[in-house]
């Protein structure tokens, strides 16, 4: 089995404030700090550290391909990462002392993907293998569509919220992945959307609340893990990489909300997005130190 993600590569600038800027006002920064990032990435890392075969769908500047060691360095597939003439996509990231965020995103390269490449992609594909999709790149519903008539399975994750984004890929996604608030978003943007897509799973993060799996009448629902959190930058994506890897693994749902909160929970003890992503062995030796285990 594999994973496939139609994801986006940011250079991510991140500045540590004392607090979030308000409109018009100007703060110093403690600290910067320059990496790799975007949820497509952060996804991609985090299944590959989970120890998923995992093959990357992409676009970066030329002269940024320093970007992409932690990509080497995973083994992670990059041959469908093309390199263009025109910038990196890019995030401004602001991180203040309680671990909140506020991002600029800029979407660079990462709208530039083409059909052909996509498709050259997936003609690796194998029935039940995964496609990850987010909404920082753009030919996302002809992914889905594509990658559905192949047989395979689609979990999309709804960010940057946009409800229009989510009726276009609705009938081609399996699972749909959204936080609390995004999900509160669509319900009242698209109120007949739940009972109009009664065989689509839904996977809910909830911060601290920790996630909820629902796929018909079946729900599991999972405690947010125990973490001395520094920055939430990309938590979401460590999870979702990690719970998808999880499921191709074989491994039940609710154990792959399981390995998924454990990683989740290291990542935000860490500074940073892609580069916090914790190891398969260190998140083995978090679930294995809980006391009591969940």
């Amino acid at each position: 089995m594999a994973i496939f993600n139609l994801g986006s590569i940011n250079i991510d600038h991140v500045y540590r404030v004392p607090s979030l800027p308000r409109p018009g006002e100007t703060v110093s920064a403690l600290d910067y700090s320059r990496g790799l990032g975007g949820k497509g990435a952060n996804q991609s890392i985090a299944a590959a550290s989970a120890g998923a075969v995992t093959h990357h769908i992409g676009a970066i500047g030329k002269g940024d391909e320093w970007v992409l060691e932690p990509f080497l360095r995973l083994g992670l597939d990059q041959a469908h990462i093309r390199s263009l003439d025109q910038a990196t996509g890019h995030a401004v990231i602001y991180v203040d002392a309680a671990a909140e965020n506020s991002i600029v995103l800029f979407t660079g390269a990462n709208h530039a993907i083409t059909e052909a490449q996509i498709d050259k992609a997936l003609e690796q594909a194998e029935p039940r293998d995964w496609l990850i999709l987010q909404n920082e790149t753009n030919l996302v519903a002809y992914a889905a569509a594509r990658a559905k008539a192949l047989g395979m399975r689609v979990a999309y994750s709804a960010a940057p919220f946009v409800a229009a984004d989510i009726q276009s890929v609705s009938a081609s996604i399996d699972m749909l992945v959204l936080n609390e608030g995004e999900a509160l978003l669509l319900l009242d943007a698209l109120p007949e959307f739940e009972a109009g897509h009664p065989d689509l799973a839904w996977l809910v993060t909830l911060g601290s609340n920790g996630s909820r799996y629902r796929h018909g009448t079946e729900v599991t629902q999972v405690p947010a893990l125990p973490a001395q959190a520094v920055d939430t930058t990309g938590a979401g994506d460590t999870y979702l990489g990690y719970f998808i890897a999880a499921l191709d693994a074989g491994r039940t749902i609710r154990e792959a909300m399981t390995e998924a909160a454990a990683a989740a929970a290291l990542q935000v003890s860490r500074h940073g997005a892609a580069a916090a992503i914790p190891a398969r062995h260190d998140v083995d030796e978090y679930l294995r130190n809980l006391t009591p285990p969940p």
